[in-house]
């Protein structure tokens, strides 16, 4: 027996909220992972600071022309926030992500500047 029309399982339209301050804002990276481009708005991440890697990664170098990528660690300084922004995206999408990251980011759920909750990734 099929369950109603109107208590059907949302799941594939479920979405998650993803900060970004890097290179998954760039155009080219959300079309090699996502296979579309996001819509996101600017938001912040408090109490987080960034620098510089060196991605050695070559899939991850042809996706974003980049050989260095900003990577966000927490900050002794309360007053450092780092600016991005927020996209709503699948949980399949987050998977691509997560794939497309490369070893020296973890994905966390912080807390916005905003008060949204989303994942972020930054430094392991």
């Amino acid at each position: 027996m099929l369950p109603p029309e109107n208590s059907l399982d949302d799941s594939l339209n479920a979405t998650v909220l993803i900060f970004s301050y890097g290179t998954l804002q760039d155009r080219a990276v959300q079309l090699a992972n996502f296979g579309r481009e996001l819509m996101g708005t600017s938001d912040s991440l408090p109490g987080y600071s960034t620098s510089l890697i060196a991605i050695r990664d070559l899939k991850v170098v042809a996706a974003s022309g980049k050989t260095h990528h900003t990577i966000a660690k927490r900050s002794e300084n309360l007053a450092d926030e780092v600016h991005g922004t927020v996209f709503e995206i699948t949980p399949a999408e987050l998977a691509a992500a997560d794939r497309y990251e490369v070893s020296e980011y973890t994905r966390v759920q912080v807390t916005l500047k905003s008060g949204m909750r989303a994942w972020a990734y930054v430094r392991a």
